[in-house]
Parts: structure tokens; C-alpha cells; sequence
């Protein structure tokens, strides 16, 4: 092995080692960071996340790329852990990065959304849904995805309306995601005259729900609200159904992954769920559907097109803005709309969306959705 392969050799030892995946190389193109989890119990999600940010990169440098110069997507692991976010945050402005899609927990995306405003990075996420996130009057965050606060009281709405249970229990698992969701669902049903008996955490992570079982029992809950993700929810329902205690659950979009099917079984079935729109099902988007499937992607997921709006208003933003210079594809980002998979986007002052929508979709449990009525 000569000197020079060497020096080969351990620039990409060194890549590995930081756990950065990039995926095409050259000097003057522009990098964005795809951050998510990779590894970890929410895994599945990140994946849906990488598929269309990677996917929307591709289609972009086909069309000739932005400005002349080519995208470059490089991944960052952060397990959906907050302190393994804010060292990917920071690996990210070690490496110069200006641009990211991500993160995808609200639990990490927060402090790592601290760091790139500080040092001038451009954020777009398209999954977490907190509305702490863009609360804080932040120049360069943004997000592609709905709130908690809109998502909320489209469940606690469709409950009080459409389920009509007589006695409810609020569960969560005491994360900001999960602790938020199931707030602001709480404050809705009480605001629509509907009893929470019961409002409680668990811990993300737990295996055996069989105390929290015996309390819904006792407080003779017909209905249950879950703030959270879907390995824990997929355990709660196997166990209640084990445990012969009927009674109807629902749950946010961190919960709308075919592995609650693998994990509950029938259990799952006529679970409620709320979603983004399936924006796979749009005609318009028929042939990016196709060229998902010839990947073998799912492009179903949630997290899947609103990825890919991210990649692309951030393409997007820079032809306008006519720079790379964060502040102004900011600038160019709230004063414009942009059309693409998820429909006409536009961003309001704090970097949300101007117009969005949850729908209620029943769970099956081959994994698919159907609409609720």
C-alpha cells in the first residue's frame, strides 16, 4: 500500500468511524445533513425520513442539480436521543454543512435546533411535530410537517364527536413528542365535556404494562389516548387484549408504522391513528410513487414526502435566494410557495407551515389504513 492510499485509506476510516454516510463526493457541491435515527428503537421512522430526503436529492441532480452545483446527502445517526443529537448537531458544523432535514424526534430536534440557529445552519424537519421547535422566534428552523397543536385537537375532536367514550384514559411516555401530543388531546376532550379519568406516564423503553392494565380496569376506562411511539403502544395493546380488557385505542403518527402490527398482531386492529394525509395515494404523485417501488422503497410511511418537500424547498430556496447563505434561503423560504408532493407550501414567520392537515385513519393489522368514519 503506497503513501497515498493510505492517506485513503484513513480519510475513509475516519468517515466510518464518525458515523457519517455520504453518498456522492465532489468539492463544490452542496451538502445537506439527513439527521435521524439510524439505529435505535425508532429506527423505522428515520428510515422513512432517509428514503425521501435521498430520493428527492437524486431527482434534483438528474434535473441538473441547483444553481449548477450537485446535492449531496450525508447521513447522521442520533438514535433519537437528545445528547447524541446535539453531537451530531455539532459534527455537523465541524464538517460545514449549512443545510439539514432533521431531526426526526421533537426530543433531539430542539437542542439541536439550538446549535444551528447559533451557528448558522438552515434546519427543515419533517417529522417532529412540537410546537416548542419553532416557538422561540428562530430565523433558520423550519418544518414541513404539522403541529402537536393542530394534531391534538384533531384526535380529541374525532373522539368527543365520532367515539363518544364515557370515561378516557391519557397515557404517555413523559417525552416532549409524547407528553405534548397527549396535553393537548387532554385539554381538547375536557374542553368538549368528555372525562379524563386518568392521565398518566410511563417510561419509554418499558416492556410490562400489566399495573398500568389493572388501573384502566379499575377506573373502568372504555377508551384510550396514547402520547408516544409504537414499540410501547404495540406491547400496551397485545397485553390489554391478552388480558381481556376491551377497550379502543388511538395514537399519534409515531405510532402509524407497520412494526405495531408485528409487535400487537390482531391486537392492532381498528387501532386509530392520526396521519399526514397519504400522499402516496395522490394521483399527482404517481410516478414518484413508481420510482419508490422500483427501489424497493415504501413510500406509504408519513415521513416519506414531507422529507422529500424538505429537500426540495431547500433546492428551491437557494435558486431563489441565488446563494447559499442560510439567512437569505430563509428569507427567500418565507416569502415564497413552493408546489411540491405534499401540495402548495408556504412557511409563516416562525417556520411552520401555513396549511396543514391531520386525518384519522383506522389501523389494520396487516399494516395498512384506511380511513376513519
Amino acid at each position: 500500500m503506497n503513501k497515498a492510499t493510505k492517506q485513503i485509506s484513513k480519510l475513509f476510516a475516519a468517515m466510518a468511524l464518525a458515523g457519517a454516510a455520504s453518498y456522492s463526493m465532489a468539492a463544490d457541491n452542496i451538502k445537506i445533513g439527513l439527521a435521524g435515527p439510524v439505529t435505535g428503537a425508532v429506527a423505522q421512522y428515520g428510515e422513512m425520513q432517509f428514503i425521501g430526503a435521498k430520493m428527492a436529492i437524486e431527482q434534483i441532480n438528474k434535473a441538473g442539480g441547483v444553481n449548477g452545483a450537485q446535492l449531496e446527502g450525508v447521513v447522521y445517526d442520533d438514535a433519537c436521543d437528545p445528547k447524541q443529537a446535539v453531537a451530531v448537531a455539532n459534527k455537523i458544523v465541524n464538517d460545514g454543512v449549512k443545510f439539514v432535514v432533521g431531526h426526526l424526534c421533537s426530543s433531539s430536534t430542539q437542542p439541536a435546533s439550538d446549535i444551528y440557529e447559533d451557528e448558522g445552519i438552515l434546519m427543515i424537519t419533517a417529522a417532529s411535530t412540537s410546537p416548542d421547535i419553532t416557538a422561540r422566534g428562530y430565523e433558520l428552523v423550519f418544518r414541513t410537517i404539522g403541529l402537536d397543536s393542530l394534531q391534538g385537537p384533531t384526535a380529541g375532536n374525532f373522539i368527543a364527536d365520532h367515539i363518544k367514550p364515557k370515561n378516557v384514559a391519557v397515557i404517555h411516555d413523559k417525552q416532549q413528542y409524547g407528553e405534548g401530543i397527549a396535553t393537548a388531546v387532554k385539554q381538547t376532550l375536557e374542553g368538549k365535556g368528555v372525562k379524563v379519568s386518568l392521565f398518566e406516564g410511563i417510561n419509554a423503553g418499558d416492556k410490562d404494562f400489566s399495573a398500568l392494565i389493572a388501573k384502566l380496569n379499575q377506573a373502568g376506562v372504555d377508551f384510550v389516548y396514547y402520547g408516544g411511539y409504537h414499540p410501547e403502544l404495540g406491547l400496551l395493546l397485545r397485553q390489554t387484549k391478552e388480558r381481556g380488557l376491551n377497550v379502543k385505542f388511538m395514537g399519534p403518527e409515531g405510532v402509524g408504522n407497520k412494526e405495531i402490527s408485528a409487535i400487537a398482531g390482531p391486537a392492532s386492529e381498528g387501532l386509530l391513528v392520526t396521519l399526514p394525509k397519504s400522499f402516496d395515494q395522490d394521483p399527482k404523485n404517481q410516478a414518484l410513487v413508481e420510482a419508490f417501488k422500483a427501489k424497493n422503497e415504501d413510500p406509504s410511511g408519513p415521513f416519506v414526502f414531507p422529507a422529500y418537500a424538505a429537500v426540495q424547498v431547500i433546492a428551491e430556496g437557494i435558486e431563489k435566494a441565488g446563494d447559499t447563505d442560510t439567512a437569505k434561503v430563509a428569507a427567500a423560504l418565507r416569502a415564497n410557495s413552493f408546489d411540491t408532493p405534499t401540495g402548495t407550501l408556504g412557511f409563516d414567520e416562525k417556520g411552520d407551515l401555513k396549511d396543514f392537515s391531520f386525518v384519522v385513519y383506522e389501523w389494520h393489522q396487516d399494516g395498512t389504513k384506511s380511513e376513519a368514519k
